[in-house]
């Protein structure tokens, strides 16, 4: 089989020190193929940022591994990190926030480039800088604004710009929408959509937005409170969701006829604390399909069709499952 771009295995991220650390991210586990783009969805404070900062070492990771082409970045030197970053970016959640409001567009831009040695002379510079930005759909000549004078759209298209300074092999893109007004969000996404095709990049896409998900991304993997309760292909989770946690997400997932009938069961109630998360399956909780067992055991992700992994320990679910696929 092909190796894999990136290969996260047992990943975990604890913040906090004694009994009861923040439990972030708690034994993941997925790999994202040259040229795909994986979904990562999941409610806030599921995890879904920390493990695509962890991904990065932008935060060190408690315990796993993480592989970029077999090789683990965590026991990289300082200086092979640096030099690695080039392969592996990110575009941050917050356009207002992610750039120095006292540098102008082009210093934005070329400190990425003179940080990895990416040109010789300002001329090469500048005629990379205009490259960039024509890329993600601006003008040459915004090099010399500065970032208040954008809108935020037009912030994240330069966001998008510096991921792509260093002509990266796999970038995070951490909720890039979440921060912008909905009549700009549909920019940024074929923006996304076509550089995704043009440059054949790799990419893990962390959203709340399950249309966004369905529309970008290659295959899903679905987050609960640190932990991996379902992965498919996109086409595969849309239409038969396994998992009771992925079907409750669906649920609530505005339909385009507010009239039409949902066939699974909304949530109720918040998402436990990463501090003292609920024992055997961490969802129980809040699961309409709960049984008692679930408390003891902590459901390993078991392949239930082709490519289609859920965490659940109900067998009688796993019938129906069957049932449907047979049918």
């Amino acid at each position: 089989m092909e190796q894999p771009l990136i290969e996260v295995r047992n990943l975990k991220k604890y913040f906090g020190t004694g009994a009861r650390p923040v439990r972030a991210v708690d034994d993941v586990s997925f790999a994202i193929k040259q040229g795909e783009t994986l979904g990562l969805v999941g409610e806030s404070g599921s995890g879904k940022s920390t493990i695509g900062r962890t991904l990065l070492r932008l935060v060190e990771r408690t315990d796993g591994e993480v592989l970029y082409r077999g090789q683990d970045v965590g026991k990289l030197s300082g200086g092979d990190m640096r030099r690695l970053r080039s392969k592996l970016q990110i575009i941050f959640q917050d356009p207002y926030a992610s750039l120095n409001p006292k540098m102008r567009i082009s210093a934005i831009l070329g400190e990425a480039l003179a940080t990895h040695g990416l040109h010789k002379g300002a001329a090469a510079r500048d005629k990379r800088i205009a490259e960039l930005l024509e890329t993600v759909g601006l003008r040459a000549e915004h090099a010399s604004r500065f970032p208040h004078e954008f809108s935020g759209g037009q912030r994240q298209r330069i966001g998008v710009a510096r991921a792509l300074a260093v002509e990266p092999e796999f970038i995070v893109a951490d909720e890039p929408l979440s921060a912008l007004d909905v009549s700009i969000q549909a920019q940024v996404i074929n923006l996304l959509a076509d550089l995704r095709e043009r440059l054949s990049l790799t990419m893990l896409f962390i959203s709340h937005d399950l249309d966004v998900v369905e529309y970008l991304c290659d295959r899903v993997v679905v987050l609960y409170l640190g932990k991996v309760m379902e992965v498919a292909t996109t086409a595969e989770l849309f239409e038969r969701p396994f998992h009771p946690y992925t079907q409750a997400l669906l649920a609530a997932s505005p339909k385009p006829d507010p009239l039409q009938p949902s066939e699974h069961v909304a949530l109720k109630g918040d998402i436990p604390s990463p501090i003292a998360p609920p024992s055997g399956c961490v969802f129980r909780t809040r699961c309409p399909q709960a049984i008692e067992a679930c408390a003891q055991t902590v459901p390993p992700l078991e392949e239930l069709a082709p490519g289609h992994f859920s965490a659940c320990i109900r067998k009688d679910l796993r019938g129906a499952i069957d049932s449907r696929l047979t049918t």
